[in-house]
């Protein structure tokens, strides 16, 4: 079982400067090969391979790098499934993950949403988009300080807050403000909830 990511960047033709996909592309080399695990086509929209476990920490840690570029955001469409057909780019196969992952990126639009799941077992998906869509309504607001907090706590999760205040240049006390104004504390029971969930399905 693989988990199949399709995204596009909301507002793209705002930014001219393309920050985005350096900022992107700076994050999806350390996850993997383009094409074969990621690939970024048609200029603002892309495609990425990963585990189950692994995919919503992914998508949040996507999110929370676009959302540093005002007034930039990312629609996600996760996928969970087989892949029967392993081409050479990660668009070009196909799959139950890849089949999904485009279908419920496809509603996003439509729904309003910037983020969604298919893990192929109906009870779950309802359970576990019901929280996101919940989750949303403060990940979606997130400033640029807020999203940096939680880029650099996903993305360095054995260091304090102390590191990361050093990192930053702040003191302690300044992070665990930011933290707590981004809900950070919900993003990690968020996370845990989904890889608890993830286990079970693949039992």
């Amino acid at each position: 079982m693989v988990a199949i990511i399709t995204g596009d960047i909301i507002n793209s033709q705002i930014d001219q400067s393309s920050d985005w996909m350096r900022a992107l592309k700076a994050y999806l080399v350390n996850t993997g090969e383009t094409p074969g695990d990621w690939e970024i086509y048609r200029g603002d929209e892309f495609q990425i391979k990963t585990t189950p476990e692994n995919a919503l920490r992914m998508a949040i840690q996507i999110k929370a790098i676009i959302k540093q570029i005002k007034p930039l955001d990312v629609r996600m469409g996760i996928g969970l499934g087989k892949v029967t057909f392993l081409a050479s780019s990660v668009s070009q196969s196909n799959g139950e993950a890849h089949q999904r992952s485009g279908r419920i990126f496809e509603t996003l639009r439509e729904k309003k949403l910037n983020l969604a799941v298919v893990t192929g077992t109906e009870k779950e998906d309802r359970t576990l988009n019901l929280i996101l869509s919940l989750a949303l309504d403060f990940m979606d607001s997130w400033s640029v300080v807020s999203a940096e907090i939680v880029q650099l706590t996903l993305g360095n999760p054995t260091e304090s807050q102390q590191q990361i205040a050093d990192r930053l240049g702040i003191n302690q006390s300044a992070v665990s403000q930011r933290l707590n104004r981004a809900r950070m504390d919900l993003v990690e029971d968020l996370l845990q909830y989904y890889e608890s969930v993830i286990k079970e399905i693949k039992v």
